[in-house]
């Protein structure tokens, strides 16, 4: 199967979030069985093309797998591997596409940002994604519950120059503020546009832009650079608490002093890239929320940012951010 196609889901169900006239929703209804088909995507048009008609069928998503039997696509599981008690065999496989989906979820949005603006909320998402992004012409496409709850809540869908698998994507993007589980080959990526109650209404114009960009492709780093094991980091000296704590303190000077030196369009993307790093810190119990949260909030004030901006950024990257394994040798909890 081409890297050129994508795999579609039907269920008889709603694969779409539902809103109601109250402000409450109603989450994706639960399928077990989906009829399944391939549809062949020819580059960012051919996918922008798909993704529009996508939009309008509350009843389909997508997956990164290939079907792995024709014969078998109707009413089946989404299976990557036997199901041991009920014997149910696999449906998918994966498979490498140039077609990539970025799910981005409760991203703070600076101030000066109306989150009913797609593009300017991927131009902030943007900040905190890899380098080739941003220079690439991408779909934008707002989640379920984007412009229903703060914070860009956004599908960012591109097309590579080479066919990335699952794990590579997930090596490349493990530092970014993304929800990996939509590069496993099962994952439903929901494409619906949300469905609304009588009484209640979309807010957004539009939910799928194309943002324009300086090169057609998203240039992915080679396979070897991200298919390579890691360099063991080299063994250091143990720390002890206090020297632990002068590392942690100084990590967070060096953090409130970027934050606090940025201009422009680049101090929340900042800001929220230092709160990932400093919350690492926070988990492994060498600094406190309360103490990042002032210095962040400092920080931003500083260069220009209401108050309270930094305490949204904290909170969300301690959701986000639970692993100590990213600490430099020597520094655990």
């Amino acid at each position: 199967m081409s890297a050129n196609t994508i795999t579609i889901l039907r269920a008889r169900r709603r694969l779409a979030k539902l809103w109601k006239a109250d402000g409450t929703s109603e989450g994706y209804e639960d399928a077990k069985h989906y009829d399944m088909h391939c549809e062949p995507v020819d580059g960012l048009d051919g996918l922008h093309a798909l993704l529009t008609e996508l939009l309008h069928r509350p009843d389909c998503g997508v997956v990164r797998g290939a079907i792995l039997d024709p014969a078998r696509t109707q009413g089946v599981r989404r299976l990557v591997h036997p199901d041991p008690e009920t014997g149910d065999q696999p449906t998918l496989r994966d498979t490498a596409h140039h077609w990539l989906a970025l799910d981005v979820d409760g991203v703070p949005l600076p101030a000066e940002v109306n989150p009913l603006d797609l593009a300017a909320c991927a131009r902030t998402v943007l900040q905190m994604l890899p380098e080739p992004l941003r220079d690439a012409e991408l779909i934008v496409q707002a989640t379920g519950s984007h412009g229903m709850k703060p914070g860009a809540r956004l599908r960012l869908w591109g097309w590579c120059d080479r066919a990335l698998s699952g794990a590579e994507l997930k090596r490349w993007f493990r530092d970014a503020p993304v929800d990996a589980s939509l590069f496993r080959p099962a994952q439903v990526n929901y494409t619906a546009a949300p469905v609304f109650a009588a009484g209640a209404t979309d807010p957004l114009p539009e939910r799928l832009v194309r943002l324009v960009g300086a090169t057609p492709l998203i240039l992915a780093p080679s396979a070897a650079a991200l298919t390579s094991p890691q360099k063991p980091a080299e063994p250091g000296p143990r720390l002890n608490a206090v020297s632990g704590s002068r590392y942690a303190l100084a990590a967070l000077t060096r953090a409130c002093s970027n934050i606090a030196r940025q201009g422009e369009g680049s101090r929340h993307p900042t800001a929220v890239s230092e709160a990932l790093g400093l919350a690492r810190l926070v988990n492994a119990g060498l600094l406190t929320q309360a103490e990042v949260t002032r210095a962040v909030d400092g920080a931003l004030r500083q260069a220009g940012k209401p108050d309270g901006e930094g305490t949204a950024i904290v909170a969300w990257a301690l959701s986000r951010r639970t692993d100590t394994g990213n600490l430099p040798a020597g520094v655990r909890a």
